[in-house]
């Protein structure tokens, strides 16, 4: 049954794919490497909104699609500092691959005071650095600082959706009101960071 989540789902995949093509088109250009990491991030949101699709969203507590998940905000925030703060880029790669690794190890091995630890600590900083790094990247195409409401809208559904996974809640998001407004936060996520982007991509 095509339900309203699987609408903004929906709408998040093609919007995402539309992205993903404007990424390809200037990589295939100037083969930037930050591209190549704003594909991986986009191709992963893709994906996970294709799987919601198929497999509702009962799949979010699976721990493989946890970690899978969380390359969507490294990905992006890896790129956003390859391309506007190189003289960070290699600390931070190195942060994200140890998040990473964290979440997949803690996640997937069952061990739940890591994963309390991590996931709310490694998608919280890449969520700050997409959120704040659009408004202080010097050159920066006017419009690109949307990018960082897409980070804004990230962080918070991904924190909420950690504080859930741990048997707490984030404020108000309590877990009815986070599956609400999940697939819709997704979807104006997607809108923004395409806005931010593309600015960015036709300078």
């Amino acid at each position: 049954m095509f339900t309203l989540d699987n609408l903004f789902l929906l709408l998040t995949g093609l919007t995402a794919a539309y992205l993903l093509w404007r990424f390809y088109t200037r990589w295939s250009k100037a083969k930037a490497l930050y591209d190549v990491y704003y594909i991986m991030g986009f191709l992963v949101l893709l994906v996970s909104g294709l799987l919601l699709i198929f497999l509702g969203l009962g799949i979010l507590s699976s721990p493989y699609v946890l970690t899978v998940a969380s390359l969507i905000p490294l990905g992006i925030s890896i790129g956003l500092v390859e391309q506007y703060f190189p003289q960070y880029k290699r600390a931070f790669k190195w942060f994200a691959l140890v998040g990473f690794l964290a979440i997949a190890v803690t996640s997937i091995a069952g061990a739940e005071l890591g994963r309390k630890i991590s996931v709310p600590l490694f998608h919280g900083v890449a969520g700050l650095v997409i959120f704040l790094g659009p408004f202080f990247a010097k050159k920066a195409a006017k419009g690109f600082w949307m990018v960082g409401v897409g980070g804004l809208l990230i962080g918070l559904g991904g924190i909420a959706l950690a504080f859930i996974a741990n048997g707490a809640q984030l404020l108000f998001f309590s877990p009815a009101f986070v599956m609400a407004i999940l697939t819709p936060l997704l979807l104006l996520m997607t809108l923004a960071f395409t806005w931010g982007f593309v600015k960015d991509i036709r300078r």
